[in-house]
């Protein structure tokens, strides 16, 4: 088993700036992918980015693409998302997600989501 756990999240104007984290642990070695998903009221969880293990690749969604950036550290195995020029459509809870696989096919694992509000 993997554990998630989520840090960062709060209450931003428009315009401005956050950076999440989420801390792994347990089997941590078994992860291939670690992300982000976000999920807004009476939307589906969506993906937002992704960065993997094996070679520290990275993907985004079109709708963070240009304003994101998913990095990691290893040594504690913590991924970050930091996303700048948040728009009042970023709001949502956000989930880190990890997997054995890629994890826009499977997700395996789910930190418990922290609330990202954007003030317009």
């Amino acid at each position: 088993q993997v554990q998630l756990v989520e840090s960062g999240g709060g209450l931003v104007q428009a315009g401005g700036s956050l950076r999440l984290s989420c801390a792994a642990s347990g089997r941590t070695f078994s992860i291939y992918d670690m992300g982000w998903f976000r999920q807004a009221p009476g939307k589906e969880r969506e993906f937002v980015a992704r960065i993997r293990k094996s070679d520290g690749s990275t993907s985004y969604s079109d709708s963070v693409k240009g304003r994101s950036a998913i990095s990691r550290d290893s040594a504690t195995n913590t991924v970050y998302l930091e996303m700048n020029s948040l728009k009042p459509e970023d709001a949502a809870v956000y989930y880190c997600a990890a997997s054995p696989y890629d994890i826009k096919v499977r997700v395996s694992y789910w930190g418990q989501g922290t609330q990202v509000t954007v003030s317009s």
